[in-house]
């Protein structure tokens, strides 16, 4: 059941100078990951964080406590793989006990997630998005640079078995690369009932090799399943912040969404911001500037202290993240480090 919606003080909200307010939190829980997608890591010899710099769970809830009374009502659960993080279900259940917190996410590459599945939903867990660029196992293979392709639709069948839904899945898209699964993946939209999201590609690549030439745009993918499916038309009450723009086929059978980060930037529409898993706060996915809040949680900082952080690390939020200018500088931190 849905929690009922509270009033936040203005003066408490996280509101940046542009006028956004912010109520969406994005926990990395680990770098480490289990397989080595191309835009995301290294293909070998990852330096991951010292385990003891990761933050423990029990800071993680502590953090998400004092950002409560500042409006935070939604969390997203990422990594690196957030499965790989030992009983990952009893940190959603700690989250799941905030009253004030109505939406708990995680998104997953789905690897380990038929074991893990039924354990997360008990815990309170209810929306799961599951990365998978292809429906293809050599391309699977060929992005991920590791095998997995079967275990991840049997993460997909569990999630979809034990309740979760929908079940939504992760699919960048890379021109020269990954045009000849958009079909695909409409068709698997239509006969499953997953939730199929092209993410455009983003200049977060551990490898420094992106181009905006390897983008393939929003538009390109919704003229190829219109031409070789059927047309789509956007869904109706969509959430003004959410990063996707929804579609559905027009006969209503199957749901895509776009997220344009590239030719389409929401950045003013934004409600995000994110911390890392070595406590490293920040207002943007593509930011250059870090808060140090694990150090705060260590060091004996009070609860005021840590909430005045968070406010002045919003507030100075920049406008967006400039890809598409002169100025746009990638940050040094590829994906797998930020949290996707």
């Amino acid at each position: 059941m849905r929690r009922p919606e509270r009033q936040i003080d203005m003066a408490e909200q996280l509101i940046d100078r542009f006028g956004r307010v912010h109520t969406n939190l994005r926990i990395s829980v680990t770098d480490r990951c289990n397989i080595r997608c191309f835009y995301c890591m290294p293909a070998e010899n990852v330096q991951f964080m010292d385990r003891k710099d990761l933050l423990t769970f029990e800071e993680m809830e502590r953090f998400v406590r004092i950002a409560v009374p500042l409006g935070l009502t939604k969390i997203r659960l990422t990594g690196g793989e957030p499965l790989v993080r030992h009983d990952l279900h009893i940190l959603v259940r700690k989250l799941a006990a905030i009253p004030e917190i109505h939406d708990i996410g995680l998104t997953t590459n789905g690897i380990l997630l038929a074991d893990q599945a039924e354990d997360l939903y008990d815990a309170g867990l209810r929306r799961i998005n599951v990365s998978l660029d292809a429906l293809d196992p050599v391309k699977f293979k060929e992005i991920t640079r590791r095998d997995g392709y079967e275990k991840v639709l049997e993460g997909i069948q569990a999630a979809q078995r034990v309740g979760f839904d929908p079940v939504k899945v992760n699919a960048v898209s890379v021109r020269g690369m990954t045009e000849d699964e958009i079909v695909r993946f409409g068709h698997f939209a239509r006969e499953t009932g997953v939730e199929i999201r092209f993410i455009e590609f983003m200049p977060l690549d551990a490898d420094n090799a992106w181009e905006r030439e390897k983008v393939l745009f929003a538009h390109e993918i919704l003229e190829k399943l219109a031409a070789e499916i059927m047309p789509l038309v956007p869904c109706p009450n969509q959430n003004p912040h959410a990063p996707a723009t929804e579609f559905q086929f027009a006969d209503g059978v199957g749901k895509i969404g776009i997220i344009a980060s590239i030719s389409q930037p929401f950045c003013m529409s934004c409600d995000r911001f994110r911390i890392t898993a070595d406590g490293k706060l920040r207002n943007c996915l593509f930011s250059l500037e870090e808060t140090d809040v694990k150090g705060m949680l260590r060091g004996g900082a009070t609860e005021a202290e840590i909430a005045q952080a968070i406010r002045e690390s919003i507030a100075s939020k920049k406008e967006g993240h400039e890809i598409n200018t002169a100025r746009f500088i990638q940050p040094d931190r590829p994906m797998y480090s930020i949290g996707g």
